[in-house]
């Protein structure tokens, strides 16, 4: 069968299952009914071969089982996948729980921006409907206050007026629709600085106190979801100890056959239950941590805002605009970052609340009568009492030559080693019958094909080193049986078909490498290979191109000679030359001539008219 084939196949079954859930009243995601078809395919206690193509009594089979599976009432197993479903599908990163804060607020405030943006007004009433809408706009893009309180109204209206009167509204129409956006975001900057400021200065120059101006929503929200978590996670811890100490009990080898009659299967699947709970829990507790430590350094920073906008202010009538409005946007950023803050408790606080349905299964069954009737006068110990009992017992790398260990004292960043099985033991969730116990990393980290394992006792840990290949495919065996290991051991890279309900981003989570510390010394000679400088060596491809071409070109030539009657038995010559000697030659010289003067007088030219004119030439010749 095909690839298309097979996931065509696969999704007819999941779609079929839904739809059959729903007929009998249980609405059940895809997602949901996905991972437990493919549960369902891995046990092998329903025999089904992964490798061998499905017949239409496999698929029958396979609905029958996951329908029965999707089911049950009151199922520890199947709550605890469902909380993982619901966990993995509603539960991010930081940034991307801000981004879709961002998004929904966007969502919301879209259709007011459009009916500004795109409003074409021409009446003065028009106007007035227009500026009310924009007053509307920045009351609900800054969260201060609501539209419908007139006293909200009336101070925005001041505010916006003082820095946007109702004259300027015919230069914004005439802006275009990105550029009227952006104004409308720095317009409500602007204004609820001046609102901020407004009433911290209503407080008094003394009156450092600013606790009222911080968002309703975080205020409310800091000092409850932390609380409330934690209360949370110390009431699964301690469900937790109270089902690993009776599980102890139970697969104890020297336990008295009289507490045998104990579900234990349903034992352990309130354990891993209470487990996966507590590990949720943890996650959303520390960013709630994270949280609030961010917000106590944003108040830092709004309070040192307010103070310097009111040294810039003080009792001046008049202050630069280019001056003061950087502050007021500075302080209105800052109170939009503390409003995104307590919108991120909320959405924690809601997450850990809706976690709590998933693990109502357990207490039904076991309530706590029954189990400190069961525990009879066993030792509850916590994981912490675990931790320093078994910290005194650490493993010897010298003994060990053959594998990797790694020790507090030769690394940094120990408490951050990204630990097989959720730091959970490996060699006593196979020798106890999937007992779960905390491993203790200052026993000794092995770290086995690029993979960090812990452990609970010394002898676990070299036990489990000496035939790590069979534990590790018994862990994943163990998990067919319990599919709700797959999430809470973290096991998804040893089943290919299995993978985490959502993915996080490229970046988001990064393993973190342990970085050991050695002495050591290294020589490096100044140069191990002689120098190999090819002087013909081209880089450029163009000039490659071009003797290649030439090349190529001079395949087609032929060198040719011929033989003149000149060039026929050609042989040397010699010829005599003289060296250049002094010579002289005169090419002209100076000469003269001379000729008469010429002396001629004209008489007879003055006087009668009729007279004749007498011409006389006294001309000398040149030899006389």
């Amino acid at each position: 069968m095909s690839r298309a084939r097979a996931e065509s196949v696969i999704k007819n079954i999941i779609r079929e299952i839904a739809q059959q859930c729903a007929v009998r009243g249980h609405a059940v995601s895809e997602t949901l009914v996905a991972f437990t078809v493919k549960a369902v395919v891995l046990d092998p206690r329903n025999g089904f071969n992964v490798d061998r193509t499905l017949t239409r009594q496999d698929v029958q089979k396979i609905e029958e089982l996951c329908l029965d599976k999707l089911m049950e009432e009151c199922s520890p197993s199947l709550d605890t996948i469902k909380m993982q479903v619901y966990f993995e599908m509603n539960y991010t990163s930081r940034h991307e729980f801000l981004e879709e804060i961002h998004r929904v607020s966007e969502s919301k405030l879209s259709p007011v921006s459009r009916e500004i943006t795109d409003s074409r007004v021409k009446t003065r009433e028009e106007l007035d409907a227009l500026y009310c809408k924009i007053i509307t706009y920045i009351l609900l893009r800054s969260g201060m206050g609501s539209p419908t309180d007139v006293n909200t109204v009336q101070e925005a209206t001041a505010a916006l007026q003082s820095i946007f009167p109702q004259t300027e509204l015919g230069v914004f129409m005439v802006l275009l629709k990105k550029d009227k956006e952006q104004q409308l975001k720095e317009l409500t900057m602007i204004v609820t600085g001046i609102r901020l400021f407004n009433k911290a200065s209503e407080k008094g120059e003394e009156d450092t106190d600013l606790s009222e101006l911080i968002p309703t929503i975080l205020n409310e929200a800091l000092p409850v979801t932390s609380k409330s978590i934690e209360t949370e996670l110390r009431a699964s811890q301690s469900l937790a100890w109270k089902y690993t100490a009776l599980l102890e009990k139970l697969t104890d080898p020297d336990s008295q056959p009289g507490v045998c009659d104990v579900p234990t299967v349903l034992l352990k699947q309130a354990l891993y239950n209470v487990r996966q709970h507590e590990a949720f829990l943890k996650m959303l507790l520390a960013d709630a941590s994270s949280c609030g430590k961010h917000a106590e350094i944003l108040q830092i920073e709004f309070s040192s805002q307010m103070k310097l906008l009111k040294e810039t202010v003080k009792a001046k009538t008049a202050v630069p605009t280019a001056k003061v409005f950087p502050l007021f946007k500075a302080l209105s950023r800052l109170w939009s970052i503390l409003q995104d803050e307590g919108e991120l408790l909320n959405i924690l606080g809601n997450i850990a609340l809706n976690l709590q349905p998933f693990i109502t299964s357990q207490a039904k069954i076991f309530s706590e009568a029954y189990m400190d009737s069961l525990l009879d006068a066993s030792e509850v110990k916590t994981d912490d009492q675990r931790m320093a009992e078994s910290s005194d017992e650490g493993v010897d790398p010298v003994q060990m030559k053959t594998h990797e260990w790694l020790l507090p004292e030769t690394l940094t960043s120990f408490n951050e080693l990204p630990l097989q099985y959720n730091g959970v033991c490996g060699y006593t969730l196979v020798t106890r019958d999937g007992l779960l116990l905390p491993g203790n990393p200052h026993i000794g980290v092995l770290k086995h094909k690029e993979k960090l394992y812990v452990f609970n006792s010394k002898e676990a840990a070299l036990k489990f080193a000496c035939s790590s290949e069979e534990f590790i495919a018994e862990v994943a065996e163990k998990a067919k049986y319990f599919p709700e290991l797959i999430q809470l051991l973290k096991l998804h890279q040893q089943f290919s078909c299995i993978s985490p309900h959502s993915e996080m981003q490229p970046g988001e989570s990064l393993l973190v490498k342990p970085i050991t510390k050695c002495e050591s010394g290294t020589q490096t000679d100044i140069h191990p290979l002689e120098t190999n400088i090819v002087k013909s060596y081209e880089w450029n491809e163009w000039e490659l191109r071009r003797k290649a071409i030439h090349l190529a070109d001079l395949l087609t030539k032929q060198t040719h000679s011929t033989q003149t009657d000149l060039s026929h038995m050609r042989r040397e010559n010699v010829t005599q030359t003289w060296l250049p000697k002094d010579a002289a030659c005169q090419s002209k010289r100076d000469g003269e001539s001379n000729v008469p003067k010429p002396q001629v007088y004209l008489a007879g030219l003055r006087g009668q008219r009729d007279g004749q004119v007498v011409k006389t030439n006294l001309t000398r010749s040149v030899d006389e």
